[in-house]
């Protein structure tokens, strides 16, 4: 065998010794991301500026610089909508983190059973979307609700909250943003370095000072993180206030009135504008402060070890079982309204409501068109998402390239759905775009919902592929195997769990989503999630039960699917090591 040049490495790939190749993958490398680049500004860079240009103009087409600014800010109804939706979003964020980090702290260090049951059961709220959230509201808390009527009078006493109003969105919005909250205080808390509170002991700090002194600055970006998805969350959120809002206005609901109901599309826009503001200052917080996190976890660290306290785990419980029977209570009762003839005069049970045909709905099709937007999005976006995290995380040039395609790429992040929504009527209806034809076709809902979910699974992406050794894919390119043919059969299957991953949260998220697709859907195309919304808005709210049910469990049955394939590839994993 020919030993290596002077110099060279053993697994330096062929390509790198000036060999034709190498001008072939910089090529294709090089094409590919200017692609990338054309994508997205195609799908969310041009939309926003169209959105942005149509604040500034009249009905006829000419300038008209800032009058639907001082419009805005002439109309008390509007900053009214202003006021409540900052309210409404500091009152969920004020809630929704501590109830999170209570639960996250009760499993993390406790010694209690049924962990795994009560995280699936805290995880519930993600599969449903938030109209579900409202509607069990409806049947717990309304005027003819479970819990209102004292379980339809077998209690000496009823339970009435003011639910149409703030109070109802509030409640909707803590249980919609809990889960998130909960996911990133679990993560912060299952790494934590036990030396820490041995010192601490040590030194005679108690249990409460422990928490204080060591526990909260160690998750204290956490914290600021899980304060910045909640309240941008809820700040955004049009499902919740739609069904239980009542004459309450938030500026999502706003910006659905200002384009449906008026046709006023240069003040929806300026709304639009309103409601990104917040959204983009907590997407820019959230990054400052991730940039300044240090590691509480080295390589010298312990793991926590969880001491026996009975009266530690009793309370863990008590609260772990109080928080699972809220979720479970609300989804129930929606589940059991869905299956009930005429709630609360007629409990007997039935499956009508799952007959479509005579409802705002109009038969099956929206929920088959969920399931068809769902996975072209599934199957669409993780190809695109993880392309792209490997065309910024592996190559070496382009350098000002890969910066402009990692910005668009986490931009969505801080773009409200209702806001993408708006846009692209504004760039994809415009008769002068040749991309016109795709308005109101299948094509655009699943490039906005592509579009609006893009950013977590590239993160996630990125974060696998970092984790990945270079070396692979470098021995692959040192026995003359191309660039694409490495990239499918050493890159991919690497990162195969990262990928399934990513594709459930394409589908899961396109499912429930409604402020993306709200103005996009055509006539022979509307959704499962503008269903319900349909539904509720024309009095069936027992078959808007039945399809948001068919929505949960469709998410469910598929997050169950990729629970059982990721176990079989470790199972196989494990084998082949062992081997």
């Amino acid at each position: 065998m020919t030993a290596p040049p002077s110099g060279s490495s053993p697994l330096q790939p062929a390509a790198a010794s000036g060999k034709p190749p190498i001008r072939g993958t910089v090529l294709a490398q090089g094409s590919s991301l200017i692609l990338l680049l054309a994508l997205l500004a195609a799908g969310l860079v041009l939309p926003l500026l169209f959105m942005f240009r149509q604040a500034f103009l009249s009905p006829d087409g000419s300038y008209a610089g800032l009058r639907y600014f001082r419009a805005y800010l002439e109309s008390p109804a509007l900053l009214n909508s202003l006021r409540h939706t900052v309210c409404i979003s500091v009152m969920t964020t004020v809630i929704a983190v501590p109830l999170a980090f209570l639960l996250a702290y009760a499993l993390a260090r406790s010694a209690i059973r049924g962990k795994a049951l009560f995280k699936a059961i805290a995880l519930l709220p993600l599969f449903a979307p938030t109209m579900m959230h409202g509607i069990g509201l409806t049947y717990l808390f309304g005027n003819q609700g479970f819990v209102t009527t004292g379980l339809f009078g077998l209690l000496p006493f009823e339970l009435r909250i003011p639910l149409y109003g703030p109070v109802g969105i509030i409640i909707s919005e803590v249980v919609y943003t809990f889960p998130q909250a909960f996911l990133i205080l679990s993560a912060a808390l299952s790494v934590s370095d036990y030396r820490l509170y041995e010192a601490a002991e040590t030194m005679g700090a108690g249990r409460a000072r422990q928490l204080l002194t060591v526990t909260l600055p160690s998750v204290k970006y956490a914290l600021a993180g899980a304060v910045t998805v909640c309240f941008s969350l809820s700040f955004t959120d049009f499902g919740a206030p739609k069904v239980v809002g009542g004459s309450y206005n938030v500026l999502a609901t706003d910006i659905f009135k200002q384009v449906v109901g008026q046709q006023n599309m240069a003040l929806g826009a300026v709304v639009s504008l309103v409601l990104c503001v917040p959204a983009v200052l907590a997407f820019i917080v959230d990054r400052v402060v991730s940039r300044k996190q240090q590691a509480y976890v080295t390589s010298r660290s312990t793991a926590y070890r969880i001491r026996p306290g009975r009266l530690r785990d009793a309370a863990a419980y008590i609260y772990a079982c109080l928080a699972a029977l809220a979720i479970a209570a609300l989804l129930a009762a929606v589940v059991l309204a869905s299956l009930i003839k005429v709630w609360p005069y007629n409990l007997t049970l039935t499956l009508s409501h799952f007959n479509f045909a005579d409802a705002a709905a109009g038969g099956m099709a929206p929920f088959w068109n969920s399931v068809r937007m769902s996975l072209l999005t599934a199957v669409i976006g993780t190809a695109a998402a993880f392309m792209a995290a490997y065309l910024i995380e592996r190559i070496s040039l382009w350098r000002g390239l890969r910066q402009a395609a990692y910005f668009l790429s986490v931009l969505p992040l801080a773009l409200p759905g209702m806001v993408i929504g708006l846009a692209y009527i504004f760039f994809f209806n415009h008769p002068g775009n040749p991309l016109h034809a795709l308005y109101g076709t299948m094509a655009i809902l699943v490039l906005s919902g592509v579009m609006h979910f893009f950013s977590v699974p590239f993160m996630t992406a990125s974060a696998s592929l970092k984790m990945t050794d270079k070396e692979f894919e470098t021995a692959s390119l040192s026995m003359n195997a191309g660039w694409l043919r490495t990239f499918l059969r050493i890159t991919v299957p690497l990162s195969l769990p990262a990928i399934l991953e990513m594709a459930v949260y394409f589908f899961v998220q396109a499912m429930v989503t409604v402020s993306a697709v709200i103005f996009l859907y055509g006539p022979q195309l509307k959704l499962a999630s503008i269903a319900v919304v349909s539904m509720d808005d024309a009095g069936d709210t027992d078959m808007a039960a039945a399809m948001s049910v068919l929505i949960l469990g469709m998410n469910v049955a598929v997050r169950l699917g990729y629970e059982a394939l990721s176990c079989r590839l470790r199972r196989r994993t494990v084998a082949w090591r062992g081997h």
